[in-house]
């Protein structure tokens, strides 16, 4: 498998959807083959079940079925989009991975974390990402940020992850930073209440350098 496989992290509100845009037009820009893609979703049948977990109509779901649906649809991704990706050579970004499920559902609901990553370890056949950006916000500028977007014309509503409580989405980003603690050679912890210029440059500069013992890949 000749791909690289980056993934993009953090509490909502912190800015993972610009920056990784903005990583795919860097990439693209100097020729290489970049897929954009996000969990959950990715496929027909993952978008599918990427309406059912954040509609917020789905307010009776109870966690087991959260962790079974989030792996589900990232089995399907994994198998049907990345790995093909990976093997043909391409840089694959993921808004996204099993990090987020660990996060959300065992730090924020409080299930156990080694079943949490059991289930999805068997969902993607053991796939893990060569580099990942945790872009980190304290909750009270996501929260804000979140409902300055809702408030837009273009912005829609809060899903259903999104409308929990504050004590909930302040266990998520402790679970983030934990995980970062325990994989230092994976993800990087990027600040992200700060410009998006100087963020991008940050996640710029470190994949130039994680990049240095592929020099297959050719960065700069």
């Amino acid at each position: 498998m000749n791909g690289l496989f980056l993934t993009f992290e953090g509490p909502d509100g912190a800015g993972k959807t610009t920056q990784i845009r903005r990583l795919a037009a860097h990439l693209g820009e100097r020729g290489f083959d970049v897929l954009l893609t996000r969990e959950p979703g990715g496929t027909p049948i993952s978008d599918r079940v990427r309406a059912i977990l954040l509609d917020p109509d789905h307010g009776e779901m109870i966690d087991q079925t959260e962790v079974l649906l989030y792996a589900a649809s990232r089995a399907q991704h994994v198998h049907q989009v990345i790995l093909p990706a990976l093997q043909e050579g391409r840089i694959v970004l993921c808004d996204r991975f099993i990090d987020a499920s660990i996060a959300y559902q065992a730090g924020g609901l409080g299930l156990d974390k080694e079943t949490v990553a059991a289930i999805n370890r068997f969902a993607s056949s053991g796939l893990q990402p060569n580099r990942t950006y945790l872009l980190d916000i304290p909750v009270e500028v996501g929260r804000q940020r979140l409902l300055d977007r809702s408030a837009s014309a273009a912005g829609g509503g809060l899903d259903r992850i999104e409308r929990k409580g504050a004590e909930y989405h302040a266990r998520v980003r402790e679970s983030f930073l934990q995980l970062a603690e325990e994989n230092p050679g994976r993800i990087r912890v990027v600040r992200a209440d700060r410009p998006a210029d100087e963020v991008a440059a940050e996640i710029a500069l470190d994949l130039a350098e994680h990049l240095g013992g592929r020099p297959d890949l050719g960065l700069y």
